[in-house]
């Protein structure tokens, strides 16, 4: 006998009891477990028809709204050509060894060198993705993600019925991560727009799509989970957010199709998860369709789409920093930078000031604002209600265009410095360290060099190539000018910084150590 089996065998043996005792053991058991059971039984009580015709209504009703939106749902498949790395100023080969050094006898065993030892012209590479997307025209119009088409050389599209169509890029979004595609054909079922700013929490919503690329027309079910979700892209802040967050199964494959509510209509296109494992974790999000819808009518109009523009960044009000503005209540958003010759430069807008209204609406955070004049035409006048040190003013703003590069636009020297009660070491703006931080010759301030692991500065979520332009309100000059204000800062106070990071200014509110430690 195998030795793994004489060993269970042996574990069987020492619980082994005699074959009486086991007998009543068993008896006695079952008398229970049926006792329990029936007693359980009983105490439920058999369902009745109406419970049984609630459940069966719920059943038909969303079996209706599937077959009704199902067949508006297709496949889309991507094929995508992707820049090659340049060799030059990628990591350098093995061990750090850069093969442009080597020998050339030796070149030609390391990745992108021929035999004769001479650099090969780098390959483009072919990738292809799936994603979804759901047609809202009968003429073959369909909503998807701008990250689902971007950079593709060739677009394939697979109705429920199977057919498959070539489809060519209409338009796209990308601020909204919207894109219209179109196919060459009629009569197809399409599926309406319905109203995403009547949803409330704990409606119940379907998510269509491919999820993995595997289930082709999948659909789940589950409630909105909240509405007003924040724009999660650090990398560009300008994105609005408002996304409607849902608990409806969301997966990879399933970005570009519809969420629908319980009329069969499309409140929602699905766009991203935010998930640890990178798979369904119970919270999707989708754009909602006062924004989708807008994107998609006027990409279909006219293949492209002209977003409103005022030229700030902005921070929300919070418990925090509403001490530091002389605000009644933690409602609105902070102006942490205005651009340059932009509307809200010419209109007289400041860093600091707080907006509460817009055109006499209250503004509870800059994403409620920031979606709002992204989708107002250029041109359009509107009127802000600010409070500038505590004090209220109007202010009269006309809407500008977006427009991604004058978006983006918006010589000290010295050694780095240390502050032990931020937990950070600064350093004047160099023209190198602008470069390695790839710093515009606008920004001016102190950059930051290190951050000690959980520090104030850590928690405060500052990072090296951050510049803090401001203390408390008071614009830094340099390095010294920092670390001279934090000193002047009373020691049980918490510091206001101004900071400006990924290509944007915002407001952290740092809690200083009371107890200095020393700096890195």
């Amino acid at each position: 006998m195998h030795r793994t089996t004489n060993s269970l065998v042996a574990e069987a043996k020492k619980l082994a009891v005699p074959a009486g005792i086991l007998a009543t053991v068993l008896f006695a058991a079952a008398f229970l477990f049926d006792y329990s059971r029936a007693h359980a039984a009983a105490a439920a009580g058999p369902l009745d028809d109406s419970s049984v015709s609630a459940l069966t209504a719920l059943d038909n009703a969303v079996e209706t709204v599937a077959a009704r939106v199902t067949p508006a749902v297709v496949n889309v498949s991507v094929t995508s050509r992707v820049s090659p790395v340049d060799q030059s100023s990628s990591d350098r080969g093995f061990g750090g060894i850069n093969p442009q050094d080597l020998p050339p006898g030796f070149r030609q065993f390391f990745f992108g060198f021929g035999p004769n030892g001479q650099m090969m012209k780098p390959q483009p590479q072919i990738e292809r993705g799936v994603g979804s997307g759901v047609i809202v025209s009968p003429d073959g119009y369909i909503v998807t993600n701008d990250h689902v088409v971007d950079g593709a050389t060739q677009v394939r599209v697979t109705l429920n019925d199977r057919r498959v169509f070539n489809a060519k890029v209409v338009g796209v979004d990308k601020l909204d991560d919207i894109a219209v595609i179109k196919i060459d054909a009629k009569n197809l079922p399409s599926v309406p727009w319905g109203d995403s700013a009547k949803l409330k929490p704990g409606e119940t919503v379907l998510a269509f799509g491919n999820p993995f690329g595997n289930f082709p027309f999948t659909v789940t079910r589950g409630i909105v989970s909240g509405l007003g979700r924040p724009n999660p892209y650090s990398d560009d802040p300008r994105k609005p957010g408002d996304f409607i967050q849902t608990d409806a199964a969301i997966n990879p494959g399933n970005s570009g199709g519809p969420l629908v509510d319980a009329r069969g209509e499309v409140i929602g296109i699905n766009t991203f998860i935010i998930s640890n494992s990178g798979s369904f974790a119970g919270a999707g999000f989708a754009i909602p369709a006062e924004i989708a819808k807008s994107s998609a009518e006027q990409i279909m109009k006219s293949g492209t789409v002209h977003h409103g523009y005022l030229g700030i960044t902005m921070n929300d009000v919070t418990p925090d920093n509403a001490g530091f503005f002389n605000l009644p209540d933690a409602t609105g958003a902070i102006i942490s930078q205005v651009t340059p010759d932009s509307p809200a430069s010419r209109a007289g807008l400041k860093s600091g000031d707080v907006l509460r209204e817009l055109n006499g609406k209250k503004i509870d955070d800059g994403s409620m604002l920031q979606v709002a004049v992204s989708e107002m035409a250029p041109g359009t006048a509107i009127d802000l209600g600010i409070l500038r040190d505590g004090k209220p003013e109007g202010i009269h703003v006309t809407v500008g265009e977006f427009e991604k590069n004058k978006a983006e636009e918006t010589s000290n020297s010295g050694t780095g410095e240390q502050h032990a009660r931020l937990g950070l070491a600064v350093a004047n703006l160099t023209p190198d360290l602008r470069q390695q931080y790839n710093v515009p010759d606008r920004v001016q301030g102190a950059v930051v060099q290190s951050v000690r692991p959980g520090s104030p500065a850590d928690d405060a979520g500052l990072a090296p190539g951050d510049v803090i332009l401001g203390v408390d309100r008071h614009p830094v000059e340099d390095a010294d000018n920092f670390v001279s204000q934090v000193h002047a800062a009373p020691a049980d106070k918490d510091i206001l910084l101004l900071v400006w990071s990924n290509g944007g200014a915002s407001y952290r509110v740092v809690h200083p150590e009371q107890n200095g430690q020393n700096g890195e």
